[in-house]
């Protein structure tokens, strides 16, 4: 008897033949219709509207590499015509009609355009992705009729290149794959304390200095993880790295002639660039640069971030503006982003300059101190024509009525509700699923994919939800290989939950589509993450006689196994079809690309069992004891070392409402077995978190981690089973265990718990 066994083919299986049109995201309304279209070396893109002619160009050279063709653009119609018209919808709206002789694109914006030629691209084999020519294939597209609008105009990925920097080639990459999943906003956080990455000419220390710097605590984890786990991502780029008198500098910057060519890039491709300097805090590379930014001379950190800027002196808001002033001339768009989160503000309870501000102001308080420099900020912005977007630290002062907010902080649920309310736009951003340099697991594409932007929201603040956007901040992440691999297939939920209808959505269907993406992503050269396996647990039972049925959703991707403990390589035994279990054994498995590159390390033990007998004394008390202790470390073993705060009845692993700060949790009691069974249990945690039945350890979720969940079984007789739950959180407050059955169904708390 296994439980949770999963009755589908291996990576290497051969996937089943379809005609089924498969985009992502998923299109409004697609039908198929007879015949199909062939691309031919004859073939000619007209554009009816002239404006249309780099997007037009962008096509030709898109159709031309792996063809061979010589594809001209001309102006009128042609083989393949892009036109703009009225499209309903959002901007970005387009239809696409395919016939056996011509294909037509009409979108109601340039964008909508851009939109109609990437679900064209989608529409051809993934070998048109090739930068050589490949013989042999039929470019042909089938017969089709699309209408198609955006669900939301925001649908964007902000890159951090202060932290780790990336090359303008490198920045490219990331827009091509943006461009051809419908994405259109790409944030580019420019500074932080780690590094300044953009010229500002009037102070050119800003890059001279502040863009190099020695070797860090991020740098020095990233090299050791790229050794103790033999991993050429996880190593410093040695084109980042120079020389000077003997000290090994790390860094780069662009010029402003760099920002203007990345800047013609994304717009041929329909993405609008979104800058953001960083300020009041984490601008530790200007102020150390220069006098008159900061409160005193002497900068560095104070007890969790960096010297801020002095608001308090009118240099300090000079240098701003001056620096913005620079920004706005080169970014031709609507928004600019000023950052606005975690400032240090011990310094400004010491300075005399802001606490005149703050007398000469009536400011009470020194956050309403960093309020009042956001919006003398925006006010500089909107006089240039822009407008403001920030962190969601931007509300707590009080907002302006032009103001735009990035909900992060997915802990202060109330952010988009309050900001909403006062009639101020909303981007979504939420740290626990759009962060996406937390380490990804089998729910985290789900976690993405679902999330309710409308919850708690009117109809007249669900209109103010600008979209959403995934957020790759870079402190662990030193190189591009690295970045694609956390960003990928991650990126590709976020595109369809920001596009397509909400009443469209079927995780099942985007799972089977996503699929059909990975032999175009592999062509493309993009270093994606091979997703989770599937058909096993971290811990199983089995009684008899068990199966191992792994599944893997890329089926380009090869998997490879050891019982022996040791790591897969390409010469461990393949992964071809269920393998039977009759006695306790540890696999590790491992998947490749095509190109032979590891995916990641999947361990997982199958235990053969007897049902474990129960206590025969019951408990008397419904529910579970939690006991809260002061904790501060990172491992559930020590949670009892630390002073006890106070002990609570709760009726299902939870987090007690008091329960606040430095949390570490001790749960104890019973868990009732309806029935002789294998149980499943599936614990979800952000932080650490075990789980202990019949003095077993059964799920290992420890240390510091994001939302991640950890399932195991054990084989139980029916009855009481003392259970033990062990939880500490350093800022993430997510707790829950789900249990259940043989039969797939779960079990409600009611009857689980007693103590």
């Amino acid at each position: 008897m296994l439980a949770g066994t999963l009755m589908l083919g291996a990576c290497t299986s051969t996937p089943p033949v379809t005609k089924e049109v498969s985009i992502v995201p998923i299109t409004n309304h697609l039908e198929e219709t007879n015949g199909a279209f062939v691309l031919k070396s004859n073939t000619s893109i007209g554009v009816i509207d002239a404006e249309l002619i780099p997007a037009a160009e962008y096509l030709a050279d898109m159709l031309s590499g792996a063809t061979g063709y010589d594809l001209k653009v001309k102006e009128g119609e042609g083989t393949i015509t892009l036109a703009l018209g009225d499209v309903q919808g959002k901007e970005g709206a387009y239809t696409l009609t395919a016939e056996s002789d011509k294909v037509n694109i009409t979108g109601n914006s340039y964008g909508g355009v851009i939109a109609g030629i990437e679900s064209l691209r989608q529409l051809f084999p993934p070998q048109i992705e090739s930068k050589e020519i490949v013989k042999g294939t039929d470019w042909a597209i089938p017969a089709v009729n699309i209408q198609d609008a955006p669900r939301f105009e925001w649908r964007g990925i902000m890159l951090d290149v202060s932290r780790h920097f990336y090359t303008i080639d490198e920045v490219k990459e990331l827009l091509d794959v943006m461009a051809l999943y419908k994405m259109n906003k790409f944030h580019w956080h420019l500074t932080d304390d780690q590094g300044w990455r953009i010229e500002i000419k009037k102070y050119p220390l800003l890059t001279e200095k502040g863009a190099w710097r020695k070797f860090n605590s991020h740098d020095r984890e990233c090299i050791r993880q790229s050794k103790t786990d033999n991993n050429p991502d996880m190593a410093i780029p040695e084109d980042k790295i120079r020389i000077v008198e003997g000290d090994t500098l790390y860094g780069g910057y662009y010029t402003q002639e760099d920002i203007k060519d990345v800047i013609a890039y994304a717009k041929i491709r329909g993405i609008d660039i979104i800058p953001e300097i960083d300020m009041p805090g984490h601008m530790l590379a200007a102020v150390s640069n220069y006098e008159g930014v900061s409160c005193f001379n002497e900068t560095g950190w104070g007890s969790v971030f960096s010297s801020p800027v002095c608001p308090g002196k009118d240099s300090a808001l000079e240098f701003c503006k001056n620096i913005y002033a620079e920004l706005i001339a080169l970014f031709p768009y609507k928004y600019v982003h000023i950052g606005g989160d975690e400032v240090e503000k011990t310094n400004w309870k010491k300075c005399p300059d802001c606490q005149k501000r703050m007398h000469d102001n009536n400011l009470k308080t020194e956050e309403e101190l960093q309020s009042w420099f956001i919006h003398d900020m925006e006010r500089f912005f909107n006089g240039k024509g822009k407008e403001m977007i920030g962190w969601d630290e931007i509300i707590e002062g009080g907002l302006s009525k032009t103001a735009t907010v990035m909900w992060w902080r997915s802990w202060v649920k109330d952010a988009a509700t309050k900001a909403t309310a006062q009639g101020n736009p909303v981007i979504f951003t939420p740290n626990g699923q759009f962060y996406l340099d937390y380490a990804e697991d089998k729910n985290s594409m789900a976690s993405i994919y679902n999330l309710d932007t409308t919850d708690n929201l009117t109809p007249e603040q669900q209109s103010l939800i600008l979209g959403v956007q995934g957020n790759i901040w870079c402190e662990w992440i030193p190189s591009n290989a690295r970045m694609q691999y956390m960003a990928i297939p991650r990126l590709l939920a976020i595109a369809e939950l920001g596009w397509s209808k909400p009443e469209q959505k079927d995780w099942n269907a985007f799972k089977q589509r996503l699929s059909d993406q990975f032999e175009r992503l592999n062509i493309m050269g993009i270093n994606y993450r091979i997703p989770d396996l599937e058909g096993f647990n971290a811990v199983n039972a089995f009684i008899g006689e068990g199966t191992i049925n792994v599944t893997c959703l890329d089926p380009t991707a090869e998997i490879h196994y050891t019982t022996d403990g040791s790591t897969p390589t390409l010469q461990s035994p393949v992964y071809e079809g269920p393998i039977k279990v009759t006695e306790t054994t540890d696999f590790t498995f491992c998947t490749f690309r095509p190109n032979g590159k590891k995916g990641d390390i999947a361990k997982t033990r199958f235990i053969k069992s007897e049902y474990t007998p129960s206590v025969t004394a019951a408990p008397s008390n419904p529910g579970l004891k939690a006991t809260w202790h002061e904790f501060k470390g990172n491992k559930c073993s020590e949670i009892e070392k630390a002073p006890v705060n106070g002990t609570y009845p709760v009726e299902d692993v939870m987090i007690p409402k008091k329960v606040k700060g430095n949390i570490g949790l001790i749960i104890k009691g019973y868990f009732n077995a309806p029935q002789d069974d294998i149980y499943t249990f599936a614990l979800l945690s952000d932080d650490g978190s075990t789980l202990t039945i019949d003095s077993e350890q059964i799920v290992d979720n420890d240390g510091p981690h994001g939302p991640k969940e950890i399932v195991g079984q054990k084989a139980l007789a029916k009855g009481y089973h003392p259970m033990e739950l062990r939880y500490f959180d350093q800022n993430g407050g997510q707790l829950k265990l789900k249990v259940t059955g043989s039969d797939g169904k779960e079990i409600p708390f009611t009857h689980l718990y007693a103590h």
